[in-house]
């Protein structure tokens, strides 16, 4: 990697490595915003052991253009694009050597010492945190959030941000990776709730600042509202009290009813904006199509149920 070293990689004359970073991305049509994403790695105070991009069969040139300018880039393509990110991720991390993962969207770009400075951290943090998740700044994010305590102070979470943490790699395998049922939004949390049931944590760290192109809150669509919903409740059946699964129609309502009158920083601003997503009569059904379809998949909640009690576990409600 130019303008880099690798004192951190912990590789060994065959370049093996039990101690070195693992960066994933998964990819699909973002050729330019890769680009970028890539160039910033190759400028990182710390060497990654390795770059893993999994493209979903784009079709814009972006795997054509890693093979051409990133030769050190290991490229994994997949037969066609119907996967879900959930699944890309997962062969992903599946694929990597590194005792740390860094999950990445293709659209981030990474400070120089990004690597460095989330391994200083996780030394700092101990074992007991096996997921770092970076303070994330988008467009179009208000000036509340950005000045908030939540944005701007370490804590522990009960998700972390999929698009620039790093995580211990042992942990992710222990937990099976993300679960493809939920093909995609939501896995997160969803993995986090498995995390924290083997007993460790999740910490926000503030310092390291990822720049992420997404526009902030919720994506705006059907497609984004539908499995928004959907995977809250296969979440739900499998990690939650059923008097909480009971209860949460309650809360989601007084939630609307409330409306925009408390604003407060979510731990996944991927939720922000929720219920502006609804609109009208159109929202509502998908509303009602994709509480159906979780409720489908109730027996397969149901096999791999196992209630969080963990302390840090919380409902996405903000």
């Amino acid at each position: 990697m130019k303008g880099s070293k690798d004192v951190k990689s912990g590789k060994d004359s065959q370049g093996a490595s039990p101690s070195g970073v693992s960066l994933v991305i998964s990819v699909w049509n973002r050729r330019e915003d890769l680009r970028e994403n890539l160039a910033a790695i190759r400028m990182q105070t710390v060497a990654p052991l390795e770059v893993i991009v999994v493209d979903n069969d784009s079709k814009d040139g972006t795997p054509e253009m890693v093979l051409e300018e990133f030769p050190e880039v290991r490229l994994i393509r997949m037969p066609h694009s119907r996967f879900g990110a959930c699944t890309t991720f997962n062969i992903g991390f599946a694929s990597a050597r590194g005792a740390w993962i860094g999950i990445l969207d293709d659209d981030i770009i990474l400070p120089e010492n990004w690597i460095e400075g989330m391994l200083d951290k996780a030394e700092e943090a101990g074992p007991e945190v096996a997921v770092l998740s970076s303070r994330v700044e988008e467009p179009e994010m208000p000036e509340w959030f950005l000045k908030s305590k939540g944005h701007l102070t370490p804590r522990y979470m009960a998700t972390f941000r999929g698009c620039a943490s790093l995580a211990r790699s042992d942990v992710l395998r222990a937990c099976g990776f993300y679960d493809e049922e939920l093909f995609i939004f939501g896995n997160e949390r969803d993995l986090t709730a498995r995390i924290l049931n083997m007993g460790r944590r999740v910490l926000y760290v503030p310092e390291l600042r990822v720049w992420h192109k997404a526009p902030f809150g919720m994506r705006k669509g059907k497609r984004s509202l539908y499995y928004h919903v959907r995977n809250f409740w296969i979440y739900a059946f499998k990690y939650l009290p059923f008097s909480k699964i009971l209860a949460f129609p309650f809360r989601f309502l007084w939630k609307a009813v409330r409306g925009g009158k408390k604003k407060e920083v979510a731990e996944a601003t991927g939720t922000i904006g929720f219920f502006e997503s609804i609109g009208g009569l159109p929202g509502v059904w998908i509303l009602i199509k994709a509480t159906c379809a979780g409720f489908l998949r109730l027996p397969y909640c149901l096999r791999n149920r196992k209630v969080c009690k963990h302390e840090d576990f919380d409902l996405p409600l903000k």
